[in-house]
């Protein structure tokens, strides 16, 4: 449970971070591919087991880490264009409503339970994150205003599948930090490619200030990730019901966060979100 507990608190470091990148003008890309190599070196040097980079690529979960490298700098732009343009807490509920995809191949791929509280849980932690961070004003950019929390809700949810499916068949325990800090690399490599492109056609200074960022989002990275794998290699947990826990909890303490720090606007709808985010875990855990 405290691999749980922490991975949902880094992850909402993350969407806070991401929330300050927008008010200090911050360049995202340049802030991303230096926070993946923070992630990188800190994989390499907490490696519970010796190793040797070369033999990396012969590991049974090298392409799985490749496919989620790229699939990290993609999604990561996405939340952080989320947070800066329709708030934390949209952020949030677009990223996390998309457990429903991890739960429905949980239940398809490894036969995990299906049961009336587990299923009537995750409706209730379903609706709950709607509510929790819908908003009241109407935007009169709606359609172009929903393109990112979409793309953020597509793509979270595949992360978390291929992330469930990877550690199951081909991580070691022994093996966390070391597949976590591959797949950082990874994702290092392809958001380099990534600026060097961007600086063909404009050069200009990487800027110390996207440095500095880039730190500070690498060790909550980091820590989000590794917390999360030994979550799921936790005994008596099926990744149905770990994912809705997770990803209820991180939409509260975000939802809490917005309100708090950054003065989001805090509904009728909202307090109802929360409390039936509260009760939905509870539903969950108890299935």
């Amino acid at each position: 449970m405290i691999y749980l507990l922490l991975s949902i608190l880094f992850s909402t470091g993350l969407f806070v971070i991401f929330k300050y990148f927008g008010i200090y003008k911050v360049d995202i890309l340049k802030a991303i591919f230096v926070n993946y190599i923070v992630a990188l070196l800190l994989g390499f040097t907490l490696a519970e087991r010796s190793f040797s980079i070369a033999e990396i690529p012969h590991q049974p979960w090298f392409y799985g880490a490749v496919f989620l490298g790229a699939l990290f700098v993609s999604i990561f732009f996405v939340m952080a264009k989320t947070a800066q343009i329709n708030g934390v807490s949209v952020a949030s509920v677009a990223g996390k409503m998309s457990v429903v995809i991890p739960v429905f191949f949980g239940v398809f791929l490894y036969n995990e339970s299906v049961t009336f509280l587990k299923i009537l849980g995750i409706i209730i932690a379903l609706v709950a994150v709607y509510l929790a961070s819908v908003k009241e004003e109407k935007s009169t950019h709606k359609k172009a205003s929903l393109l990112f929390p979409i793309l953020l809700f597509l793509g979270s949810g595949v992360i978390d599948t291929t992330l469930k499916f990877v550690e199951v068949s081909f991580v070691e325990k022994e093996d966390v930090s070391v597949f976590s800090g591959s797949l950082f690399g990874c994702a290092a490599f392809f958001g380099l490619i990534i600026l060097l492109i961007k600086s063909i056609k404009q050069r200009e200074p990487f800027g110390m200030e996207n440095i500095i960022a880039g730190i500070i989002l690498g060790i909550p990275n980091y820590f989000s990730i590794v917390f999360l794998i030994k979550a799921l290699q936790t005994d008596g947990f099926e990744s149905s019901t770990l994912f809705t826990i997770n990803n209820v909890g991180i939409v509260i303490v975000s939802t809490l966060v917005g309100i708090l720090v950054f003065k989001e606007q805090f509904s009728f709808k909202n307090k109802i979100g929360v409390a039936l985010a509260i009760l939905g875990i509870v539903i969950v855990a108890l299935a």
